[in-house]
C-alpha cells in the first residue's frame, strides 16, 4: 500500500475538519431550531431552578418542597402539558425584570408563550393577538392571602370584612381581576404600582397595609425574597373570581403548534388529576374549610 505524501496527509487534515466543522455548525443549527427562548421574570426562574435542583422538569410529580409557588407550578405544568400534546421543542431561558413587557412579546411574537397564567379578564383583550388555553386554574379556585409585615399589627388583626376600613392596598389596574377586587373591599385606600416588586417593598417597610398573593409553601406560609419578608392574616383569605389561563402568540411561527398541544396536555393532566395535586401539594389550594372567606 501506497505512502501518503506530506500534502497528501494535509489536505486529508484539512477535509477532516473542515467535514466536522461543518457537522459542528449543522447541529448548532439545528439545536437552536429545536429550542424556544422563553422570557420569565428573573425571582420566579430562581426559584424554578432551586425547586428542580437538577431533576427533569417533565418527571416531577410531587410538588412539595422549598422555593415551590404558584407562578413555579405554572411553569412545570405548561411545560408538561406542551411535552404530552406532542409540543417537541426544548426550551432556554432569559431571566430578567420583563413582567408586562412580556405582554408586548407576546402580541409581537418575540414570546412564544408566557409560562406565567394571565387572568381571563387580563387575557380577553389581546385575544386578536394571542391564543388563551383552556383553563389551568379554575375560577373560584384562587383564595389568595392578605400579606403583610409581620410588625403590622393592625393589618394581623383582620377577622372581618369590615376591619379592613382602616387599611391600604397595593395593586396595578393592569390585573384586572386582582384591581376589581380589590375595589370591592371596603379599604381605605387602593395604592397603584405597576411593579410587583415595589409593591412587595412598601409592604415589608409598612408605606402600605397589604397585598394580595397566592399562599406560600412555607410552614408558616410567609414569602421571602431579599430583604423582604412578609406574612398572612392568619385563616383569612379573599377569592379571586376568576380564571386562568396559559396565553400563546398567534404572531409566533410555532404559537398555533403550542397552542393545540398546551390544551390537549391539560386535558391529560386534568383527567389524571395532576393539575389540582400540584396545586394543593405547593400550598397554593388551601382548605377553606379552615380559611374564612372575606368575600364569598
Amino acid at each position: 500500500m501506497a505512502q501518503l505524501t506530506y500534502k497528501q496527509h494535509c489536505r486529508l487534515i484539512f477535509k477532516a475538519t473542515l467535514l466536522l466543522s461543518l457537522l459542528f455548525f449543522t447541529l448548532l443549527a439545528n439545536a437552536r431550531q429545536d429550542s424556544v427562548l422563553i422570557y420569565i421574570r428573573d425571582d420566579v426562574y430562581i426559584d424554578y431552578q432551586q425547586f428542580l435542583s437538577g431533576r427533569d422538569v417533565y418527571s416531577i410529580n410531587n410538588f412539595s418542597g422549598k422555593k415551590i409557588r404558584r407562578d413555579v407550578v405554572d411553569m412545570i405544568i405548561a411545560q408538561q402539558a406542551l411535552k404530552l400534546g406532542g409540543f417537541d421543542f426544548s426550551f432556554k431561558y432569559a431571566p430578567g425584570k420583563v413582567n408586562f413587557r412580556n405582554t408586548q412579546m407576546l402580541q409581537n411574537g418575540q414570546l412564544l408563550i408566557s409560562f406565567d397564567s394571565y387572568w381571563q379578564q387580563d387575557a380577553l383583550p389581546l385575544a386578536d393577538k394571542v391564543y388563551i388555553s383552556d383553563e389551568v386554574i379554575r375560577n373560584g379556585e384562587y383564595i389568595a392571602g392578605i400579606y403583610t409585615s409581620p410588625n403590622n399589627k393592625k393589618t394581623l388583626a383582620v377577622d372581618e370584612l369590615n376591619d379592613l376600613s382602616e387599611l391600604t392596598a397595593v395593586s396595578t389596574p393592569k390585573w384586572r381581576t386582582d384591581w376589581k377586587t380589590l375595589e370591592q373591599l371596603p379599604l381605605k385606600s387602593l395604592t397603584r404600582d405597576d411593579s410587583w416588586l415595589s409593591m412587595v417593598r412598601m409592604v415589608n417597610i409598612e408605606w402600605i397595609d397589604f397585598i394580595l398573593m397566592a399562599f406560600n409553601s412555607t410552614p408558616d406560609q410567609s414569602f421571602t425574597m431579599d430583604k423582604v419578608h412578609l406574612v398572612p392574616v392568619k385563616n383569612v383569605g379573599v377569592v379571586l373570581k376568576d380564571s386562568r389561563h396559559f396565553v400563546i402568540s398567534k404572531s409566533h411561527p410555532k404559537g398555533k403548534d403550542a397552542f393545540i398541544a398546551i390544551n390537549k396536555g391539560m386535558k391529560i393532566l386534568r383527567k389524571r388529576g395532576a393539575i389540582i395535586k400540584a396545586y394543593q401539594q405547593s400550598g397554593f389550594f388551601v382548605d377553606t374549610d379552615k380559611i374564612k372567606i372575606l368575600n364569598p
